[in-house]
C-alpha cells in the first residue's frame, strides 16, 4: 500500500513539474492582458523619458495593449526604481532604467539590490551627452570656456541632474580645472531649462533631450562627451578633443522588470526590444538625436552591470565626487 502511495504521489509530481514550463509558457502568450504601467524614474522630458515614450508607443501598438508612462522622480532615480523593484513580478510594471542605475548602485546605498532586484529584458540604446552654455557665456569652444571659468572662480552655476549626469559633469567639473558652483536638479529637462532661462550658465545633459533646443538660440553647443563624434552634431567635437583629454562618459537606457518575473514574458519583452531596433523609423528617429540602439540579452545586461558599477564607483573615488 505504502509503495502505491509513493509512486502515485511520484507521479502527480512529475506531472505538476511537467505543467510549469506549460504554464510559464501559457502566461508569456496571453501576455499582455491588461496595460501595462512603465515608469520613468525622472521627470518628463528628461532622455529616459523620451527613451520610454518611444518604446512604450510602440509596445502599444505591437501587443495591443496600452502600455502607460508614469513618471516617479526622486533621489536621483531612486524613488521609481524601488517602486518597481517591490511591485508583483508578473510583467505589468517595468522600468526605464539608464547610466543612472548603475552610478547610483555603484556609489551610494540603496533600497534594492541594482542587479538581482530586477529581471532585465534588454537594453534600447546608448549615447553621449552634450556640454552646453547660455547663449551670454563668452565661449565658443571648450578652450575658451575653461580659460573664462579659470578667470571666474566660484561665479558660474554648472546645472545638472542627478546619477549618471551628475557624476559626468563633476568629472568634467574635476578634470577641467575650474571652480564652478555645481547644482543638481531632479532631472535632466529642469537643469536644461535653468541653463536655457541664463539661471545657470553651463550644463551637462543628453544628446537626446538637448538638441531640439540647441536652435532657439538661448544654449550653445560646445562639444559632446563620448569617444567619438555623434552623427547628428558631425561639427561638434568631443570634451576629449575640445581640450580635456582623457574625458569620456556615455548614457544607456534598458528596460527591466520586478526579480520573479515569468521568463516567459522577460523573453516576450526581450525579443520586442530587439525587433523595435531593427525597424528603419527606430534607426532614423535614433540617428538623429544620437542615440546607437544596442541590442542586449537578459544575461548581457546582467554582465554589464557590475562593469558599470565598479567604473563609476572608481570615477567618484578618483574625482571626490559624492552622491547628493
Amino acid at each position: 500500500m505504502r509503495k502505491i502511495i509513493g509512486i502515485a504521489t511520484s507521479v502527480i509530481l512529475l506531472i505538476s513539474v511537467a505543467h510549469v514550463p506549460a504554464a510559464m509558457a501559457q502566461s508569456a502568450d496571453g501576455y499582455p492582458a491588461r496595460p501595462i504601467r512603465m515608469i520613468v524614474p525622472f521627470p518628463p522630458g528628461g532622455s529616459n523619458d523620451i527613451m520610454g515614450r518611444y518604446f512604450a508607443q510602440y509596445l502599444t501598438e505591437r501587443l495591443g495593449r496600452h502600455v502607460v508612462l508614469d513618471n516617479r522622480p526622486g533621489a536621483d532615480g531612486i524613488i521609481g526604481t524601488e517602486i518597481v523593484a517591490r511591485a508583483q513580478p508578473d510583467g505589468y510594471t517595468l522600468l526605464v532604467a539608464s547610466a543612472a542605475h548603475a552610478v547610483n548602485g555603484g556609489t551610494r546605498k540603496v533600497p534594492y539590490d541594482p542587479i538581482n532586484s530586477f529581471a532585465w529584458a534588454g537594453t534600447l540604446g546608448l549615447g553621449p551627452s552634450v556640454l552646453s552654455v547660455h547663449a551670454a557665456v563668452p565661449a565658443n569652444s571648450v578652450k575658451e570656456l575653461i580659460v573664462y571659468g579659470k578667470a571666474n572662480p566660484g561665479k558660474l552655476v554648472f546645472s545638472t541632474s542627478g546619477g549618471y549626469a551628475q557624476f559626468s559633469s563633476e568629472l568634467f567639473h574635476h578634470m577641467s580645472g575650474m571652480k564652478l558652483i555645481v547644482v543638481v536638479y531632479k532631472g535632466g529637462f529642469p537643469a536644461l531649462i535653468d541653463a536655457m532661462a541664463g539661471q545657470a550658465q553651463i550644463n551637462l545633459g543628453s544628446l537626446i533631450q538637448t538638441i531640439p533646443h540647441l536652435k532657439g538660440g538661448k544654449i550653445r553647443a560646445l562639444a559632446t562627451t563620448g569617444a567619438r563624434r555623434s552623427s547628428p552634431t558631425p561639427d561638434l567635437p568631443t570634451i576629449a578633443e575640445a581640450g580635456v583629454p582623457g574625458y569620456e562618459a556615455n548614457n544607456w537606457w534598458a528596460v527591466a522588470a520586478p526579480a520573479g518575473t515569468p521568463a516567459g514574458i522577460i523573453t516576450k519583452l526581450n525579443t520586442e526590444i530587439a525587433r523595435y531596433l531593427k525597424l528603419p523609423e527606430t534607426l532614423k528617429r535614433f540617428e538623429a538625436e544620437g542615440v546607437d540602439a544596442d541590442i542586449r540579452t537578459p544575461e548581457e545586461v546582467r554582465k554589464m552591470l557590475p562593469v558599470e558599477m565598479a567604473k563609476w564607483a572608481n570615477v567618484a573615488k578618483v574625482a571626490n565626487i559624492r552622491s547628493q
